[in-house]
């Protein structure tokens, strides 16, 4: 089986759940885009030109214990608003994607720059207090102290930077099918997610379904 499922979305908006989770259901790889700029964004932070600090990524910057705070997030958005940074990651994130056996990939322009061909394309979404309320319990159970209120502006002002950038602005691919978690357990929106994909897999020769 060879599928490239793109799963986009705003920050929060569960995306990175439900692509781990789709991967694992079934037997896919799975790249968090967001990583690749969370890292680039923290070896800025540490003195690197954005355009550097993509170019000189390694496996072990995928590993810091830091890449899930506010601090990388906000620093992940500045990064990706460059033109050179997000071209620089590109064909690292295309490889992983056409890799045989199929991948799941998350980010923001997965289904419109990094792989406008995949199979599968689903824009994840959901209201802006429920986003607020998601990435504060998840940075608080880190053992963040951080208002909600802050996260919830930090999240607009990543959203119109994300939004508003010349370079792979943030929007759904015009053959994507929105998913709207608002009001979905994650089981429901797994659930949803794996339909889609599982669809596509029942129509398509040679695949078998899963």
């Amino acid at each position: 089986m060879s599928i490239t499922v793109a799963i986009d979305g705003p920050a929060a908006s569960g995306k990175g759940t439900l692509a781990r989770k789709v991967a694992t259901h079934f037997g896919l790889a799975y790249l968090d885009t967001g990583l690749l700029y969370r890292a680039a964004g923290m070896k800025m932070l540490d003195g690197l030109a954005p355009i550097e600090a993509a170019r000189k990524l390694s496996a072990a910057d995928l590993e810091r214990p830091d890449l899930r705070s506010a601090e990388a997030g906000r620093a992940a958005s500045r990064v990706a608003a460059d033109g050179d940074v997000r071209a620089a990651l590109l064909d690292f994130q295309r490889a992983f994607a056409h890799r045989a056996g199929g991948a799941v990939l998350d980010g923001r322009d997965i289904g419109t720059v990094i792989c406008p061909g995949a199979e599968v394309k689903i824009y994840v979404t959901a209201s802006e207090g429920v986003r607020a309320r998601r990435r504060h319990a998840e940075l608080t159970a880190g053992g963040a102290q951080i208002a909600l209120e802050d996260v919830q502006r930090d999240l607009a002002e990543r959203d119109a930077r994300d939004r508003g950038r010349a370079s792979a602005p943030l929007r759904p691919a015009e053959d994507a099918v929105q998913l709207d978690t608002t009001e979905l357990s994650i089981e429901d929106a797994v659930a949803r997610a794996v339909a889609l994909v599982a669809a596509h897999l029942d129509k398509t020769p040679g695949t078998g379904g899963r």
